[in-house]
């Protein structure tokens, strides 16, 4: 079993934390670094993204991959998103995960699912 690799957690990595969590919109990587930025003007769009992958990598934030770019969120446990098609909007989706389809495509497949994300795509209530 491979050693888990311990990161120090820097000023740097902090501050896209708390840009992340301090948000409930599932927000771009440009707009944590547009939101890092005005609290670290030195901090460069390089720190901000390394630092999003490794929080996600280590399961501190969720990235959402949905069309048009990841986005990040707060919440890490088992749910699914509605975005919307025309404005771009990402909300959570009041929707029970279902383990059973993590059961039906490993059988169907052969792979040892651990999980699966759900993106809804429709109008937000804004450009119904």
């Amino acid at each position: 079993m491979p050693a888990t690799i311990q990161r120090r957690n820097t000023r740097q990595r902090q501050l896209v934390l708390d840009a992340v969590t301090g948000r409930c919109d599932h927000p771009t990587a440009e707009e944590v670094y547009t939101e890092v930025r005005q609290r670290d003007p030195k901090i460069s769009r390089g720190t901000v993204y390394r630092n999003l992958n490794l929080l996600s990598d280590e399961g501190t934030i969720l990235t959402v991959h949905v069309p048009g770019g990841n986005r990040f969120d707060l919440r890490t446990d088992n749910h699914s998103h509605v975005m919307c098609r025309r404005c771009g909007a990402v909300v959570d989706a009041p929707v029970t995960y279902n383990a059973h389809a993590d059961k039906e495509a490993a059988r169907a497949t052969g792979y040892v699912v651990e999980s699966h994300g759900t993106v809804f795509l429709g109008l937000c209530p804004n450009c119904r």
